[in-house]
């Protein structure tokens, strides 16, 4: 007797069984074959190379995972951590999961602080790398067992960094604080003072307000501070 519930013979249930996903590297050579060793009940949406490239992709497919490198070119030079943070807003039910050659405890804990459900190695086979996406897919957070205790030394600290982090905002205004994040994205003054219906001179007064207040010699320190403490 045929059950019409097996999903290989009821292509509406294969299909509401698959996980969609969207590939992202820079390099074309990996992206295609991870692409050839994913399960089938993994449905590739599309692929990026660079950061711009995959905020564009992962916004307009709105995948449920994205397998994501940490070190991307483009953008802001934030590289997978960038993506996480610009995309992530816009595309709700996406999860990402860095998949990467590094396993450096600082781009782990970057990109895990940008929002990432997990961080496996790209020495992992394509059955791991699919049992990875199912999981964190299932709501679970997916590491690969030496990057673990990175991840557990650096969060025991988050209550004591998000104490400092408290103090350092508080010493700013709600509209230093509105036009910190708008700088620290990228945005021009003049892009700054039309998001804000604000003259472009306040803004610049604004700027060095938070600069001085937070002892920062430049712009690109401020974005380097804000992107660490997952403010933008």
């Amino acid at each position: 007797m045929i059950d019409p519930q097996d999903d290989q013979l009821n292509p509406v249930a294969a299909a509401a069984s698959e996980i969609s996903v969207v590939i992202v590297d820079d390099h074309s050579i990996f992206r295609t074959g991870l692409r050839a060793e994913l399960a089938p009940s993994l449905r590739v949406l599309g692929e990026a190379a660079n950061v711009d490239e995959a905020i564009a992709v992962v916004t307009s497919t709105q995948p449920r995972v994205v397998l994501l490198d940490v070190h991307l070119p483009g953008g802001r030079g934030g590289g997978g951590a960038e993506v996480i943070q610009r995309a992530a807003a816009a595309c709700p039910g996406t999860l990402f999961l860095a998949l990467s050659v590094s396993d450096a405890a600082d781009d782990v804990v970057r990109v895990i602080r940008a929002g990432a459900r997990g961080y496996i190695t790209k020495s992992s086979s394509g059955g791991e790398v699919s049992e990875a996406v199912n999981r964190v897919s299932e709501g679970d957070a997916v590491f690969s067992p030496r990057l673990a205790g990175f991840v557990l030394d650096a969060f025991g600290a988050v209550a004591g960094e998000t104490a400092q982090t408290t103090d350092e905002l508080d010493r700013l205004s709600a509209r230093e604080q509105e036009v910190m994040r708008l700088i620290a994205r990228g945005y021009s003054y003049k892009e700054a003072a039309a998001e804000l219906f604000i003259s472009v001179k306040t803004v610049e007064t604004h700027v060095s307000a938070v600069l001085r207040k937070l002892q920062f010699s430049s712009r690109h320190e401020l974005t380097a501070w804000a992107l660490d403490r997952k403010l933008l």
